[in-house]
């Protein structure tokens, strides 16, 4: 179960969208949860290993060492 507070304009859009498509407000959001995590965790990955190679937590390697 899921509970998330929408700004007014954006609940209703998707008020509006649900009442012409004749689709659930769930449906909707459910949608737009699936279409995006992969990115949204793509982009939260790539932050963290930014931020592990800033630290010198974890390093680089050549084109070279990963043909290898």
């Amino acid at each position: 179960m899921l509970a998330i507070r929408l700004p007014e304009e954006i609940e209703e859009r998707l008020n509006t969208l649900a009442k012409k498509t004749g689709r659930t407000k769930t449906y909707y959001a459910r949608e737009a949860i699936l279409t995006h995590l992969e990115n949204i965790e793509d982009a939260y990955l790539a932050d963290e290993a930014v931020s592990r190679i800033k630290t010198g937590e974890s390093a680089l390697l050549s084109h070279e060492d990963v043909w290898e």
